[in-house]
């Protein structure tokens, strides 16, 4: 395993994070501790989860996840060996089963007390919140379109001040971002200038079939130094190839079409180019699909998802292939000839 530090920090992390989401919905707990204990043997020590899991969203497996990691924390112990990431829902219509009122001190509260408890440990390592409150482009929406009746009014400065609050008290120790664009990480940034805890990280989606964060977000993340955990980074198992030849039983876009975001036309054209990138160099679609975002000077660590164990084995085994200057030109053209397809 290669290892690196979260940005401002001296926190060592694998260049390989186990993202957890399916388990409680097509993972069981047992599955669930099964990939954290091979995950752990490979070297990987940061975890990814979220008070959202296991997806979809539904009320009877809203934090399922979080009880599966914390089930398998109470047995194996070490806690301090790992890095544990979870992230608190924002406003949505879909989540109106865990909270409505957005990021207010009580919202914090209930949210990081609740992840606490099912997580089975007395502190958070990185807390992110899981999209922005206000109106914006984020869950494969390509374009911003402004609404002037949106509810949300700047609060970023009274977001970290209830955060700081939860920093002190030893209840989380660094903070970060997810689904979020480069206005926001520039808003929470400036606000770090004043003497704010500063967001480390932004977890957002990126893969070869969504690279839109080149475009303006990758510039603020290497002069801010923040950190890029990149989510779906197999397209939600488009980059396998699987969904190439016909829908594969149990697979999640299988199993849940509303999971759709990488399947459109455009996004199947640039996946057989890139399979045909793979088999000329004898490697597999995944592995160059992961390797490439691996590499990516702005990542800080990849956030991989399995849903069986060899599957597992293949993503992590990522970290040991190297792209070569031939591979990432054949990438670039594919690239040029299709960019982001699936935002």
């Amino acid at each position: 395993m290669k290892y690196t530090t979260l940005p401002n920090t001296d926190i060592k992390v694998s260049k390989i994070c186990l993202g957890s989401m399916t388990w409680g919905e097509q993972n069981t707990e047992e599955e669930g501790h099964q990939q954290l204990n091979y995950a752990i043997d490979q070297g990987i020590n940061f975890i990814d989860t979220a008070e959202l899991y296991s997806v979809p969203s539904r009320p009877e497996t809203q934090g399922s996840t979080e009880k599966i990691i914390g089930t398998w924390l109470k047995k194996r112990g070490k806690r301090n060996d790992l890095v544990i990431a979870t992230k608190i829902v924002g406003p949505r219509d879909f989540v109106k089963h865990i909270r409505t009122d957005g990021f207010t001190k009580a919202e914090f509260a209930d949210a990081i007390d609740k992840s606490l408890q099912r997580l089975q440990t007395d502190y958070i390592d990185l807390y992110q919140l899981h999209w922005p409150e206000r109106n914006t482009n984020f869950f494969g929406v390509r374009g911003y379109e402004h609404d002037e009746n949106e509810r949300w009014s700047d609060n970023f400065e009274q977001v970290l001040s209830y955060l700081q609050e939860f920093i002190a008290a030893g209840k989380i120790r660094q903070i970060g971002l997810s689904n979020e664009s480069p206005y926001g990480v520039m808003r929470y940034a400036e606000e770090a200038r004043k003497g704010a805890p500063k967001m480390i990280t932004v977890q957002n989606p990126y893969s070869l079939l969504n690279r839109k964060d080149e475009v303006g977000l990758t510039e603020v993340l290497h002069r801010e130094n923040i950190g890029h955990l990149p989510y779906s980074p197999l397209g939600f198992g488009q980059l396998t190839g699987k969904y190439l030849e016909e829908m594969p039983k149990n697979a999640r876009v299988t199993l849940f079409p509303q999971f759709s975001r990488y399947h459109n036309e455009k996004s199947f054209e640039a996946t057989r180019a890139y399979n045909e990138i793979a088999k000329n160099h004898g490697i597999s679609l995944t592995q160059m699909a992961l390797a490439y975002v691996n590499e990516r000077p702005f990542v800080t660590s990849t956030i991989i998802g399995a849903t069986t164990m060899d599957q597992l084995k293949e993503n992590i085994g990522s970290i040991d292939i190297t792209l070569s200057d031939t591979i990432i030109k054949e990438i670039e053209a594919v690239h040029e000839n299709n960019p982001n397809p699936a935002p």
